[in-house]
């Protein structure tokens, strides 16, 4: 239940729109809802400012509806990670205006009338290769989703350094900036020497056998050389893109 919500929900009651008792009920769903296999925590967004995301792998699609039906009742919007378009299409037939990504599979149900970019500053996500994609896509929908303004920079990895100085304007306006890459990572720290803003690195686990699934890129990217660079776990671009979140909605 975001505040939006609450402080809408209390000028109701004092305009007298609504009665105290079904401000009441409205209300019912705090701290959390037991609804057999899960406990949605409706009061998440208070304590953090985002609602509860729902992390779609290994769950039936019916549970995910009956999750983000708890989670809209209680005035927050729903995101759904690591999902698939049959999932999609049972949620599409319950919430007309649900929308996929392919390429982050992620679904997103808006409920807060929230306003597109409600934090100042530039999130950049940054990928070092096509393959790097859909990992960054996680991070910049989840970025979007909570009010920010994304920059996409996509396949400017170091094989081709020069396509990442094109484009150094955008890179030094950014506020923060999530930087996603495979094989040996190397990318967050030539981002990292080249700006005075966060860098969040994400490993992937793109690469071949001695990658060795993203560890290599983790190892990498732990050991910077450049200061100022964070890491994430192995294709977490959700937690880059909350971070980045988190990091934007400081500014003034």
């Amino acid at each position: 239940m975001r505040h939006e919500y609450l402080r809408e929900l209390m000028v109701k009651v004092k305009k007298g729109q609504i009665g105290v008792d079904e401000a009441v009920d409205r209300l019912k769903t705090l701290p959390y809802e037991d609804i057999g296999f899960a406990k949605v925590d409706n009061h998440r967004s208070i304590r953090q400012g985002a609602p509860e995301i729902i992390f779609g792998q290994g769950k039936t699609p019916e549970q995910i509806v009956s999750i983000i039906r708890v989670l809209t009742k209680g005035g927050n919007d729903a995101i759904v990670t690591r999902t698939t378009r049959e999932v999609f299409r049972k949620v599409k037939a319950v919430y007309k205006k649900a929308l996929y990504n392919e390429q982050a599979r992620m679904i997103v149900v808006k409920k807060t009338a929230r306003q597109a970019r409600k934090n100042k500053g530039l999130v950049l996500i940054i990928s070092a290769g096509t393959s790097d994609i859909p990992v960054a896509e996680e991070a910049a929908v989840t970025a979007e989703t909570m009010g920010n303004k994304v920059e996409r920079l996509y396949d400017v990895g170091i094989a081709g350094i020069h396509r990442l100085l094109d484009n150094i304007d955008i890179i030094k306006a950014a506020t923060v900036l999530v930087v996603v890459a495979g094989m040996e990572g190397a990318l967050p720290s030539i981002v990292g020497g080249l700006v005075d803003k966060p860098v969040i690195a994400v490993p992937t686990s793109v690469g071949y056998g001695a990658s060795f699934g993203g560890i290599a890129a983790l190892l990498g990217m732990l050991n910077s050389c450049a200061s100022g660079v964070s890491v994430v776990n192995i294709d977490n671009g959700f937690g880059a893109g909350y971070m980045a979140n988190l990091i934007n909605s400081l500014q003034g």
